[in-house]
Order: C-alpha cells, then sequence, then structure tokens
C-alpha cells in the first residue's frame, strides 16, 4: 500500500481550498448595473467654461483601431475643444461596462507606438491639484514628425481612481472580492504642443474647467472618488 505524506496532504488540501474560494469568489453582479446607465455623449458637456467643442476638427479613427477598441471598451468619445484664445485640446474617454485585462493594451504608452509614434520622454506620476481634491495623473509626450504630443491621462476602475500596472489589480480584486464586476474608464488629454511645460498647464486648465461643469455623480464617474 502506498502511503501519502503529510506534506502532500497539507498541499492537496490547500489547492482544493483555494479552488473552493476562487469558486466563491467569482463575480457575478456587474457594478455598471447598480446606478444610471452612461452615455459618454451627454456626460460630457459641450461647453467646459471658456472651451467649446471646435466644429472645424474632425477626429478619425481607421477601422483597425475601430474594431480594436470595441473589442475592449464598450463606449468611446473623441472630442477637440477650444477657447477663446485659440488653444485646442484633444479628450478621449473610453468606457468598459465589464472592465478588463484588455484595458492594459490601450494605455498611450502602448497605443501611441502601435499608431507610428515614438515615446519622447518617460511616463511621469504627477498630483493635479483640482478644487475637489487630487487628482493623480500620468504624463507622456509622444512624436511623429513634426507633430509633438503631449498627454495627460488617468484610470479609473469603479468609483476608485486607480493606475496601470498593480494598482489597477489590486483594485479589481477588492470588487471581486465582494462578488463585483467593476466598470473602468481611461480619460486621455492631449495637444500637439512643442512646448511642453505650457501644454501641461493647458491640460490642467482643461481638466479644472471639464470637472467644473458636472455635478458630483458625474465628476465621480469620469475621477473617482476624491479622498476626504
Amino acid at each position: 500500500m502506498k502511503f501519502i505524506s503529510f506534506k502532500h496532504l497539507v498541499i492537496g488540501l490547500c489547492m482544493f481550498a483555494g479552488a473552493g474560494l476562487a469558486l466563491a469568489l467569482k463575480p457575478t453582479d456587474k457594478l455598471v448595473g447598480s446606478g444610471p446607465e452612461i452615455n459618454l455623449e451627454t456626460l460630457i458637456p459641450e461647453r467646459l467654461g471658456d472651451w467649446k467643442i471646435d466644429q472645424t476638427i474632425v477626429m478619425l479613427i481607421s477601422p483597425d483601431q475601430q474594431q480594436a477598441l470595441e473589442e475592449v471598451y464598450s463606449q468611446t468619445l473623441t472630442r477637440t475643444y477650444i477657447n477663446s484664445a485659440g488653444k485646442r485640446i484633444m479628450l478621449s474617454l473610453a468606457y468598459g461596462g465589464t472592465h478588463g485585462e484588455g484595458m492594459q493594451l490601450h494605455r498611450p504608452e502602448n497605443c501611441y507606438p502601435a499608431q507610428g509614434f515614438q515615446l519622447v520622454t518617460d511616463t511621469q506620476a504627477v498630483i493635479l491639484p483640482t478644487q475637489y481634491g487630487e487628482l493623480p495623473i500620468k504624463r507622456l509626450v509622444a512624436a511623429q514628425g513634426s507633430r509633438n504630443e503631449p498627454i495627460t491621462y488617468w484610470t479609473v476602475v469603479g468609483d476608485q481612481h486607480t493606475q496601470f500596472g498593480w494598482r489597477m489589480k489590486l483594485a479589481q480584486m477588492r470588487y471581486t472580492l465582494t462578488g463585483v464586476i467593476p466598470d473602468g474608464m481611461l480619460v486621455r488629454v492631449s495637444s500637439i504642443d512643442r512646448d511642453e511645460t505650457g501644454a501641461y498647464e493647458i491640460q490642467a486648465d482643461f481638466i479644472q474647467a471639464l470637472l467644473a461643469s458636472m455635478n458630483d455623480a458625474e465628476r465621480e464617474r469620469i475621477t473617482g472618488k476624491f479622498k476626504s
């Protein structure tokens, strides 16, 4: 007769318990179904203080890019805004009702090089002070030929502001432990400008105007809950 050692017995029991725990914690409820349905077109105002939609600019997305976005996100919104000084800002939002790992592939560090851009600066984590609280953002610069594009972006999982990598996985795990599938959003603000410092100042002004144009519930959808 072949006996099982105590060590292997313990390992087997742990594996069995782990499998059971994983099944028990498998998320079954979608967070997106617990609140008002989101519509990016109506969520983001057409007028943001001194900023308004620039009707002279039409932003085109290639069929391949559109298909890739639709595979990951349930909604996307791309607009160009202009202020009274003639400064332009490009705003892009991508929303997924069931937030998944595919979102990792579409962060600017990945999607810009896939479109032929070169990253000319490292990604920097910055805290942007707003009238509602501190907003952690990421900044980087991408270039293609004579086009120099400073970029600001952030991500939200459920009602939590987060970042890509282990922080995003941790945010997803917190929801998984409660049996909820969180939604997710990527918000990107960029402009074509050789003056990176000046561009980031204008982008910060635009973000402030964007947040000020929304009520508390709307604002929370695109920033997550600010720490009190």
